[in-house]
């Protein structure tokens, strides 16, 4: 057998498992510090790599940041799990209600404990990303984002009756939206505004969520059948 051959060489899941373990320490170096206060020198010296396994697996400091990014939307929000949610049979209603106790960091099932193992450092890094955007924030949108959204659209189209495509059915995703990752980034500090926003079980600020969305939801649809004029129309 030559030195060259697949035994000498270091196998494809060694090498996923450093990518991975980079990710992890990067991820969580830059929620506590921010990206811009933490060197790839010192994300190298924690993860116990050289730099030039960073510059091999992420190109550049700008690549290693776009894929912690991703990780960190993937491991609040990964798609496989939206779209098991939004597929599974029941009303739309039913499936509103779970997809918020899963943005709120419960299981998808209703049999959670309200925490989700492991996402401390992602909700960090994206709430440091949405308060104070860098350029990488336009990727993130198209890669991970976007695509997320329209996996939600069809349970508001069905619940609101805005039919899919209508912009103003895309509008509603913020009010959906914003109160769970609200919740979610400052719930898991120990801040007095967060004990103020999580005084509460999960399934009781889930209920609360809920009503307020399908309240909203409702009530857009209720505006569009009655033929308001959108922004892009003439009244």
């Amino acid at each position: 057998m030559s030195p060259t051959s697949d035994s000498a060489r270091p196998s494809r899941s060694d090498g996923e498992a450093t990518r991975q373990r980079i990710l992890d320490v990067a991820g969580e170096m830059i929620g506590a510090a921010g990206f811009a206060d933490t060197a790839n020198k010192a994300i190298a010296a924690r993860a116990e790599v050289d730099l030039a396994s960073i510059n091999y697996h992420f190109g550049t400091r700008a690549g290693l940041y776009q894929a912690v990014l991703a990780e960190a939307h993937r491991r609040v929000a990964d798609r496989s799990d939206l779209e098991r949610i939004v597929t599974a049979p029941g009303s739309a209603e039913a499936r509103l209600k779970t997809l918020l106790r899963f943005f709120l960091g419960g299981h998808g099932d209703g049999n959670g404990d309200g925490q989700t193992g492991g996402i401390q450092w992602p909700i960090l890094v994206l709430g440091r990303e949405v308060l104070t955007p860098t350029p990488h924030f336009a990727t993130l949108q198209q890669q991970e984002i976007l695509p997320k959204l329209q996996i939600i659209l069809p349970v508001l189209s069905e619940i609101s009756g805005i039919p899919l495509g209508d912009p103003a059915l895309f509008r509603c995703l913020p009010s959906i939206a914003a109160p769970c990752a609200m919740l979610a980034l400052v719930g898991r500090s120990t801040t007095p505004m967060a004990q103020q926003f999580c005084a509460a079980p999960l399934e009781e600020i889930v209920e609360q969520m809920y009503t307020f969305a399908l309240g909203g939801l409702a009530a857009v649809g209720q505006w569009h059948r009655a033929g308001k004029p959108l922004p892009n129309e003439a009244p």
